[in-house]
C-alpha cells in the first residue's frame, strides 16, 4: 500500500506517488488503458497531466468516465494571457470529459516577463481565480523546471496564495549548494503555509547522448531498473513533505511503484554519490545552456 498524506490544505489525502500522465501523451488508447489499469492496481489516487502533454488528456477520458471520483485530478496551462488560459482550461475539461478539476497549475512559470503577464491584469492567474469561483477548478498551483524555479516559486507565493508547487528534486540537483538553499527556503515557506509540494525528475539520469540508439520515451535518459533507482525514489520520499511524480517513461512505472514499497528513509550521501559516479548521473539543468527544455 502506498502511503497517503494530506495534499497541502486541499483536504485530499494523496498517495505519495502521483501518476505523471505525460507518459500517455504519445500512446495508443489501448496502451493508455493498460497503463491506467496498472495505476489503479497500484493504489495511486492522484493524476497529474497538462494541456501540452500530447494526447494525454484525451487518453484519460475513458478511464475518468469510470473512475473520476477515485482520483485527485490535476492539469496545467502554459498560457499567460487570461483569455487564452481560460480557453485552454475549457479545452482540457472537454478532452478529459469532466466538469471540474481538482487542481489547475500554471505550467513552467519561470521567465520574469511571462511571470509579470500571468500575474497582471487580464493575466492567466486572474482567469484561473475566476474559474475557481465558477466551480470549474477547486485549487490553483504553479509548476516549473530548471535551477531557477524554486526561487521563482517563492516569489510567486509572495504574490498569490497558491495551493501547490512542483519542481525538480533529486540528488544531483540538490548537490548544488545554491539550488539546495533555494529549495530549503521554498520548503520552509510551503510548510508554514501548508502548500503541497510535488517533485519531478526523481529518476533522471542525464540528458540523452546525441548518438544514443535507445528508444526515447522521455526527454531525458532515466535511471535503469535496480538499486540506484530504488535509492533515487527513497531520496525523495524520505522527506515526508514531498510527493513524487512518476516518469514520463511508462515502462518504469512498475519499478517506481516497487521502489516506493521499499523506501525507508533518505539514503546516505555516500551511497547516492556512488550511484552518481557509477552511472554518470548529471543534472538536467545547469542555469545556462541546459536550462530550457
Amino acid at each position: 500500500m502506498i502511503d497517503r498524506r494530506p495534499f497541502g490544505r486541499t483536504g485530499h489525502h494523496s498517495t505519495r506517488l502521483i501518476f505523471g500522465a505525460a507518459a500517455l501523451g504519445a500512446m495508443s488508447q489501448q496502451r493508455a488503458d493498460s497503463t491506467m489499469a496498472q495505476v489503479l492496481a497500484a493504489g495511486i489516487n492522484h493524476i497529474d497531466t497538462a494541456a501540452s502533454y500530447g494526447n494525454a488528456e484525451v487518453r484519460l477520458h475513458p478511464f475518468l468516465a469510470e473512475h473520476r471520483g477515485d482520483f485527485f485530478l490535476a492539469t496545467k496551462t502554459g498560457e499567460r494571457d487570461g483569455a487564452a488560459a481560460r480557453a485552454e482550461l475549457e479545452r482540457s475539461l472537454q478532452r478529459m470529459g469532466v466538469e471540474q478539476l481538482d487542481l489547475v497549475q500554471m505550467h513552467n512559470l519561470v521567465e520574469p516577463d511571462e511571470w509579470v503577464v500571468a500575474h497582471g491584469p487580464g493575466g492567466a492567474l486572474e482567469a484561473l481565480v475566476r474559474a475557481r469561483e465558477e466551480g470549474l477548478v477547486r485549487f490553483i498551483g504553479v509548476t516549473g523546471h530548471g535551477t531557477r524555479i524554486p526561487a521563482m516559486h517563492v516569489r510567486s507565493l509572495q504574490r498569490f496564495d497558491y495551493d501547490s508547487v512542483l519542481f525538480p528534486y533529486n540528488f544531483s540537483m540538490m548537490s548544488s549548494p545554491a539550488y539546495r538553499a533555494d529549495v530549503e527556503q521554498l520548503l520552509e515557506v510551503c510548510a508554514e503555509r501548508d502548500v503541497a509540494v510535488q517533485t519531478i525528475k526523481a529518476v533522471a539520469r542525464r540528458r540523452w547522448s546525441p548518438d544514443t540508439t535507445e528508444r526515447r520515451l522521455s526527454w531525458y535518459e532515466p535511471l535503469p531498473e535496480g538499486p540506484a533507482l530504488q535509492r533515487a525514489v527513497a531520496y525523495v520520499l524520505g522527506r515526508p513533505q514531498l510527493f513524487l511524480n512518476t516518469s514520463s517513461d511508462a515502462r518504469l512505472l512498475g519499478s517506481i511503484v516497487g521502489a516506493v514499497a521499499k523506501a525507508a528513509g533518505v539514503p546516505d550521501d555516500e551511497a547516492m554519490a556512488a550511484d552518481a559516479e557509477e552511472l554518470a548521473i548529471t543534472p538536467l539543468f545547469d542555469g545556462a545552456e541546459l536550462e530550457r527544455i
